[in-house]
């Protein structure tokens, strides 16, 4: 039986700083000389137009400074994900005033994220959210890059993947079937998100907010050649889950798992046939964010086992970014909105 223990932990923006008021939705990447590479998104709260991607650098105990990308004032920017190929880095993030007519651009670092290339339109003149929208990319067998999407449309939450076959200059789009009915109820015996209340999410009308219903934010990994799987968050108290055995080409109706979900982000990573999965384990529709898990299974996602708590006080404690090397786990999260914090963790047969 698998378990993880936590090797290091530490706040990569410090605690009391002045940069921005709140941050959110991290993503990381480890470099070849082993030095993370962190971003998120951060400014006066989700959606204000100086809301910007900041990116940090460091060896998972002691980090350089925040520093600001692409200085462009009036447009909200949002959900960055990065994926690495040794030095070369791409980042992808959303830009638009909300989640309902965000659009996707991308840009291209040569030297482990020190510079970048000016951004681009993911799928030029495309209005959809192209590409990935919160968790990383999925470099097939194949060497195909799978971009788990999702989209936002009104009432109505769908997934899909986007791919590509040469290295992002082209994408096809792929529906994750989903049958939608009417939107769950707020929360359960473990509360709602503190966060509704306090105005942090972007759209601030409660009747808006519990009439959605969907899934959204997949996080994908593969099995076996050409066997590609999705986790979802959903508005409907468990996380849901699609499967393909054709390199995503066409995939399940999604359909609920055992996991409960709390309708806030989820991620997980494949660490040599261990799927380490981190997440709020609260169900219900817009449920608490505390405490943040991981759990683990060694049968394809076919049940999980909780290991270890990240975070267990009262507070927002959400959103994670996971990525696995061999059976060391790097792990970073929304805390309180203020910071993020990033953890490096082992996993190790108990």
């Amino acid at each position: 039986m698998f378990t993880a223990r936590l090797k290091s932990r530490s706040f990569i923006v410090p605690q009391g700083h002045d940069l921005f008021n709140n941050c959110h939705a991290s993503t990381v990447v480890v470099l070849p000389d082993g030095t993370r590479l962190i971003a998120f998104f951060g400014g006066e709260r989700e959606g204000a137009d100086d809301v910007a991607i900041w990116t940090v650098r460091g060896d998972g105990e002691a980090w350089h400074p925040p520093r600001r990308l692409f200085a462009e004032h009036g447009l909200a920017h949002w959900n960055p994900v990065l994926l690495n190929e040794g030095n070369t880095v791409y980042l992808f993030y959303k830009v638009g005033p909300t989640v309902h007519d965000w659009v996707t651009r991308w840009s291209v670092s040569d030297d482990g994220g020190l510079t970048w290339s000016t951004p681009a339109e993911l799928v030029p003149g495309d209005k959809a959210p192209r590409g990935p929208v919160k968790n990383k990319l999925l470099v097939m067998s194949n060497g195909g890059w799978l971009a788990p999407a999702s989209i936002e449309a009104g009432k109505l939450w769908d997934a899909f993947v986007d791919i590509s076959a040469d290295k992002g200059k082209t994408w096809s789009r792929v529906d994750i079937p989903f049958t939608h009915r009417e939107a769950g109820k707020a929360g359960e015996a473990g509360g709602v998100w503190s966060g509704l209340a306090d105005n942090a999410l972007w759209e601030t009308d409660p009747a808006k907010v519990f009439s959605w219903d969907g899934v959204i934010q997949p996080s994908a990994w593969e099995s076996a050649p050409g066997h590609i799987h999705l986790m979802m968050r959903s508005t409907r108290g468990f996380i849901y889950r699609s499967d393909s055995a054709d390199f995503g080409q066409t995939w399940s109706e999604a359909y609920p798992t055992s996991v409960v979900n709390n309708n806030s982000g989820i991620d997980l990573a494949d660490a040599g046939g261990v799927l380490a999965l981190v997440y709020n384990p609260n169900g219900g529709n817009w449920g608490r964010r505390s405490p943040l898990s991981v759990a683990l299974s060694t049968d394809n996602g076919g049940a999980f086992h909780q290991v270890l708590d990240l975070e267990t006080e009262e507070g927002e404690f959400s959103y994670p970014a996971i990525i696995a090397r061999e059976k060391e786990l790097h792990v970073t999260y929304t805390h309180n909105r203020k910071s993020i914090v990033y953890c490096h963790l082992s996993l190790e047969d108990g």
